[in-house]
């Protein structure tokens, strides 16, 4: 009788640590699980907050190209005034996806260009004194938003 209670309490504390054990692992399992979930979560927001700032620098730019060339061929002003208010809204569009990049990526190389490019597309508005002064400034933000993809994709893809 003696060995059938030892037999018993051998396998009842058997059962036990292998339930403990089982446990652990699917508590580790389940928060690794989390932590990738997470990190991909973090990839995605922070993908869409580089696509988004790239895209609204973009109609910014584009914005103050057309409000310069309308100044430099002297169209109505009230042309000009409506290509102002354009532009101001696709400026304020810019800071939200900029905003958002600030905060979900804190790599040094990414956040200086991506001040670069919008310093560089900014500058377009006191580059409309002439047509080849607004192409300059026009191309040097164009270039300034490639490098800004190019680091934003040099820092996503590690």
């Amino acid at each position: 009788m003696l060995g059938t209670i030892l037999t018993t309490v051998i396998a009842v504390l058997g059962t036990l640590a292998g339930a403990a054990v089982s446990g652990r692992y699917q508590r580790r399992a389940a928060e690794h699980t989390e932590r990738v979930a997470l990190g991909e979560a973090l990839r995605r927001d922070r993908l869409a907050a580089v696509t988004e700032l790239a895209a609204a620098i973009s109609d910014h730019r584009a914005a103050m190209w057309v409000r310069g060339d309308a100044k430099l061929k002297g169209v109505a002003p009230d042309r000009q005034a409506d290509l102002r208010s354009r532009s101001h809204q696709t400026r304020s569009a810019v800071t939200r996806p900029l905003v958002a990049l600030r905060v979900l990526i804190t790599d040094p190389a990414v956040r200086q260009a991506a001040d670069a490019m919008v310093t560089a597309t900014h500058a377009l508005r006191g580059a409309d004194t002439d047509t080849s002064a607004l192409t300059r400034a026009r191309q040097e933000a164009m270039a300034s938003h490639d490098h800004f993809v190019d680091a934003a994709a040099a820092y996503l893809g590690n």
